[in-house]
């Protein structure tokens, strides 16, 4: 989805967006119920949680002592093991959709060294052309993958208030 702004030897190289500490575990995608069954199937020992109302989480044991948590389902040498099926978050990480007071927007992590680096003209060219449609279409379907902002991130891209919900 994003090979017109990034590379995929760029994110094989990187692989941050799938490497959480003990303190932005929450930061993980939401998986589908489809997500999840594919990971069950693929890593029978994983554990889940719930996250709203249709999604789950990979389930972080409180004993854990590493203080990185990787993505179960990332293969360093291979990538993600559910291929093109991996999470929506997944499919359009850096870019990530957050609810700002009332409204929602695509944010923009800064841990995506590669994309930051880029004009923001360029950035916003490419979600009005290619990719905020879809964004918003998805999180009005599926709510579970709108996280809350972080102060952090910048905002890219406001939902328009007349934007259709189908």
């Amino acid at each position: 989805m994003l090979t017109k702004i990034l590379s995929r030897d760029a994110c094989a190289d990187c692989k941050e967006c799938c490497v959480f500490s003990r303190y932005d575990v929450w930061e993980q995608p939401a998986l589908s119920p489809e997500n999840r069954r594919k990971a069950e199937a693929l890593l029978p020992e994983v554990r889940f949680i719930s996250k709203g109302n249709e999604s789950s989480l990979f389930r972080i044991s409180e004993d854990d002592t590493e203080d990185l948590f990787l993505c179960p389902l990332l293969n360093t040498e291979q990538g993600c093991l559910l291929g093109e099926d991996k999470p929506f978050e997944c499919q359009i990480y850096p870019f990530q959709i957050a609810k700002i007071g009332n409204r929602q927007a695509i944010i923009l992590s800064p841990l995506c060294e590669v994309v930051m680096q880029k004009p923001v003209g360029v950035l916003l060219k490419f979600l009005k052309t290619e990719l905020a449609e879809k964004i918003f279409s998805y999180a009005a379907q599926h709510p579970d993958v709108i996280r809350p902002y972080d102060d952090m991130s910048p905002v890219l891209l406001w939902k328009p208030r007349n934007f259709e919900e189908s």
